[in-house]
């Protein structure tokens, strides 16, 4: 399968290796939080092709509405154009859904050092599934566990929630009740 050739191949590096394109695309920032990179956040899901074929780079976006999504659509083909990849065709793939599973232990602690705390627990605990199959429901066991936030400021455990809703829609609003700092918390999903 050719990946639609363009000029820029005849001019690219014929020795970039997929491992080098990963490498690239770990230096290209989400445009919503410039310090994790969108390796290290979880949305690329894979590199196929060769410098002779094209690139192919699949992403996920962090939700199906993002407003980043054609920015960093464009942010990867610049960035790999500016390393000499040819052709570069990023795709969207939006499932399975992206989760914050995905993250890297270095993209958990770029968001913490950037001042947003990272998820603290796994978005994919129990299979509500299995819990939909017994006669009858318990509501409360659908709903995920409170967990405590630490304040990516003071990392004090004395946190409380402000607010489901934070500067973006994946994020909620909590304050510090040692340093008093409001901040922003990544939720699991």
């Amino acid at each position: 399968m050719s990946y639609a050739a363009s000029a820029e191949c005849a001019t690219a590096d014929p020795t970039i290796t997929p491992a080098q394109v990963w490498a690239w695309l770990g230096e290209v920032m989400d445009p919503e939080v410039p310090a994790v990179s969108v390796v290290d956040l979880g949305i690329v899901r894979d590199v196929q092709g060769s410098q002779k074929l094209g690139w192919k780079v699949i992403v996920t976006p962090t939700y199906s509405a993002c407003p980043a999504t054609e920015v960093i659509a464009d942010a990867i083909r610049d960035a790999l154009h500016g390393h000499g990849a040819g052709a570069v065709d990023v795709q969207l793939q939006l499932s399975p859904a992206w989760t914050t599973d995905w993250m890297t232990p270095q993209g958990r602690e770029a968001l913490r050092a950037y001042g947003i705390a990272p998820p603290v627990m796994r978005a994919s605990g129990a299979d509500p599934a299995s819990t939909l199959k017994a006669q009858v429901i318990d509501i409360t066991a659908l709903m995920p566990a409170r967990a405590v936030v630490p304040c990516p400021q003071c990392n004090s455990r004395r946190t409380r929630l402000l607010s489901q809703f934070g500067s973006t829609a994946c994020k909620a609003l909590y304050r510090c009740l040692d340093c008093l700092e409001p901040f922003d918390y990544f939720k699991p999903h």
